[in-house]
């Protein structure tokens, strides 16, 4: 019966962790202590918890990329560069002593609580995406240091993440989330084969705890594409969903501070995650160019 209860309490928070990793970051500010607390030592719960990450991190990243959302190959430079810094924060925190870890986990757990509570004001939903040359070079350095506190513990993680995403390459939420779920599968796949190589993941209840976060992750990503996120319609309007109507049928989208509007669903046909398509828009306005808005990508470049 113990095992029962265990097992339902590992799911239920596993699932709990994976919304909020996929959404923003803090899951395992949640699932570490857990794992402490059904009495794992601490290096070994460390490590025990990347199977949770990992495996989230692969479902949500395969959520994203079935609603199109994808950063590739943006998104593997940085996984590359935060991986290097990931097998160093391992390697660190394998060989730290448990007493002490737990004491950087508290400090951790108060710090990040109220990063939390710290609200992003910078929208960058109307700002051109900043992915190559130089901000590339700085996306690789930044996340090579992301990746050694990554290895290292991961707690809060997703929430650092997320402001650099935004602050410096200017990307909307929905795609900095779907950025950031792909990069934590890469460093964290290479983090998780360090603590195995080492002996300190317990298969068993990573696993279980793994399901709930798969599935929170999943049903978060297919979810958070279809409210907050910026689209374009049949008709060349851009606007950002608001909400839904009538069981889901009609979608509200808001054009601008004072305009919201209400079309069926099926007239939303795709993702406006490109700056450059509301500059063809733009163009052909001024120009007087009429334009056809098919919902497929013709040129997959």
């Amino acid at each position: 019966m113990e095992d029962i209860y265990q097992t339902i309490i590992l799911i239920g928070i596993g699932f709990l962790a994976g919304v909020i990793n996929t959404l923003a970051g803090g899951g395992s500010l949640f699932t570490l202590p857990l794992l402490i607390f059904l009495g794992l030592p601490p290096n070994i719960a460390n490590g025990t918890n990347r199977i949770a990450i990992v495996i989230q991190s692969l479902t949500g990243t395969l959520g994203y990329k079935s609603k199109g959302v994808s950063s590739f190959p943006f998104n593997i430079y940085l996984g590359v560069s935060a991986s290097i810094g990931a097998l160093i924060g391992a390697q660190i925190a394998i060989d730290l002593d448990g007493k002490l870890f737990s004491k950087i986990l508290a400090i951790i757990m108060i710090v990040v609580g109220v990063m939390m509570l710290i609200k992003n004001k910078k929208d960058a939903l109307n700002l051109p995406e900043r992915l190559t040359g130089k901000y590339l070079v700085y996306g690789c350095i930044g996340f090579f240091f992301v990746g050694i506190y990554g290895g290292f513990i991961n707690a809060g993680i997703g929430i650092v993440i997320m402001i650099f995403l935004n602050r410096v390459h200017h990307m909307s939420l929905v795609k900095t989330n779907a950025t950031k779920t792909a990069v934590v599968f890469i460093y964290s796949s290479l983090a998780l084969g360090l603590f195995a190589f080492n002996g300190a993941v317990d298969w068993k209840i990573g696993l279980i705890m793994a399901f709930g976060t798969s599935f929170g992750a999943w049903w978060t990503s297919r979810w958070s594409v279809k409210k907050g996120d910026k689209v374009i319609t049949m008709g060349g309007i851009y606007g950002s969903i608001q909400g839904f109507k009538e069981k889901n049928r009609l979608v509200v989208l808001k054009i601008d501070n004072n305009t919201n509007i209400t079309l069926n669903k099926t007239a939303v046909v795709g993702l406006a995650s490109s700056i450059k398509d509301q500059d063809s828009i733009d163009a052909c306005n001024k120009f007087g160019i009429t334009m056809i808005f098919t919902g497929l990508r013709h040129f997959k470049h």
